[in-house]
C-alpha cells in the first residue's frame, strides 16, 4: 500500500512531466492556464495506467484544479 505521502509525490510527479515545470499540490492547474484540453486528457491517461483509476471525463476539471485534488481522488477511488 502506497503511504499518502508517497502517492502525492507520484501524482505532483505525474503532473510536473505534462507541464514541464515545478508546481506546489495547491497550484490551480486549469484555472491558471498551465493544464488545457489536451494535457487534462494526458494527465488523466497517464493516471489510469499509473494507479487504476478511471477519471470520468465530465469530471476532469474538477479533479486537476489541483496535485491534492488528483491525489484525493486518485486515494479515494483505489
Amino acid at each position: 500500500m502506497t503511504s499518502p505521502t508517497q502517492l502525492f509525490d507520484d501524482v505532483k510527479e505525474l503532473v510536473e512531466s505534462v507541464v514541464m515545470r515545478a508546481v506546489d499540490g495547491d497550484t490551480l492547474l486549469i484555472e491558471d492556464g498551465l493544464v488545457d484540453s489536451v494535457l487534462a486528457v494526458e494527465i488523466v491517461l497517464r493516471a489510469e495506467m499509473l494507479f487504476g483509476v478511471s477519471v470520468p471525463p465530465t469530471e476532469i476539471a474538477e479533479h486537476l484544479h489541483s496535485v491534492d485534488a488528483l491525489t484525493a481522488y486518485i486515494a479515494a477511488n483505489r
